[in-house]
């Protein structure tokens, strides 16, 4: 089946549609000297730990480890390269109560995590359309339990949908979400992607203070879109 190949980056991780076209500059060269980025890299790194601990969250190279990678309940979870997931991290709606909804687009959480890694999802058989992403976004559990609670009005509160980076996404449907972690949530985002009408789902899951957002889409059958349960509890496993 061609059609898994045949979609665009932004079918995986939307908001990268409109920023990749317009991006033309490379975040790898900035004009540093490679000594001077390394350092600033392991200072980063080091205030990154120093704040997981003090919130009682994983750090990045933590989450990196709890990470699905390779072949999971039928699909094969793969790094997603920084410079691509940076660019959706300031997704902005246009209405502010759908803002969470939006950050979830970008491949982010509203409310800033202590880290965040990605994958994407492709799936291993050929007669599968579904194809996805998921990441993992690390908080203290006050935070993380804020993110799902404004979530949750974020699907309410906006079911006509918003406008982001110029796109439009024009419907939003709460789903059932399965029984899984501490609380999760299940919506379908119906988006304007060029000419055509995506219907993108999101099941996210809260494990403690971690996050875990699956997205899907599935050009033959919405209904088929979501990423699979156990993949989505393969991944809390891990946590």
């Amino acid at each position: 089946m061609k059609l898994r190949r045949a979609l665009p980056i932004a079918a995986v991780i939307p908001a990268l549609l409109a920023l990749s076209a317009c991006s033309g500059e490379s975040k790898e060269s900035d004009g540093k000297k490679p000594n001077a980025s390394a350092k600033e890299t392991q200072s980063a790194e080091q205030k990154e730990a120093a704040e997981a601990k003090r919130l009682g969250a994983l750090d990045g190279k933590a989450l990196e480890k709890v990470a699905i990678t390779g072949k999971t309940a039928g699909f094969d979870a793969k790094k997603i390269a920084k410079a691509e997931v940076e660019a959706g991290r300031d997704m902005k709606a246009d209405r502010k109560a759908c803002q969470p909804l939006a950050s979830l687009i970008g491949g982010f959480t509203h409310v800033p995590a202590v880290s965040t890694v990605h994958r994407s999802l492709q799936p291993g058989e050929a007669t599968n359309a579904t194809v996805g992403s998921m990441w993992l976004a690390s908080h203290s559990e006050a935070n993380a339990t804020r993110v799902m609670k404004e979530l949750r009005t974020a699907v309410t509160d906006c079911p006509k949908g918003f406008k982001t980076l110029g796109l439009t996404y024009g419907k939003v449907e709460n789903l059932p979400a399965p029984k899984l972690g501490d609380e999760a949530v299940g919506y379908r985002i119906t988006g304007d992607i060029g000419k055509q009408k995506v219907p993108m789902t999101y099941t996210v899951v809260r494990s403690g203070g971690v996050i875990a957002a699956f997205y899907g889409v599935n050009m033959l059958d919405a209904r088929k879109a979501a990423i699979p349960e156990p993949v989505i509890k393969a991944q809390l496993d891990r946590l």
